[in-house]
């Protein structure tokens, strides 16, 4: 795993690369270069005196927030799926609803518990 730089040291490194650098995307080189999210890259390039555009930003966020919602409703199918085979309920805590107690209140598996279980068995 790569270390990132501290913040001032990457501006103070990013002048001298700025100069060099030859590619098309400057946003997507200085994240590669410097290790961070694309986000960051925007943020730093512009105390850096870099023209990037506010609809290139918000592009870039509506991207993010749009794959982020594909990941989540991927997962949540899976789990659907899963729960339907199983024939178990589910919740935002519990990945697998076995029972009730007395007062009403779920008990199971958690999605942190299912999570750890699937790794393991993953490794074997």
């Amino acid at each position: 795993m790569k270390k990132t730089l501290k913040k001032e040291c990457r501006l103070r490194s990013a002048k001298n690369w700025i100069k060099t650098y030859s590619g098309n995307n400057v946003v997507k080189g200085y994240s590669k270069k410097y290790s961070v999210d694309k986000l960051c890259a925007i943020k730093e390039l512009r105390v850096l005196g870099i023209e990037i555009s506010e609809e290139y930003e918000h592009q870039f966020q509506k991207s993010v927030e749009s794959n982020k919602q594909q990941r989540l409703s991927a997962k949540k199918k899976q789990e659907d799926e899963l729960n339907t085979l199983c024939g178990y309920e589910s919740d935002e805590f519990f990945a697998m609803i076995i029972g009730y107690t007395s007062g009403g209140l779920p008990y199971g598996v958690t999605h942190k518990e299912m999570k750890d279980i699937k790794s393991k068995t993953e490794i074997e």
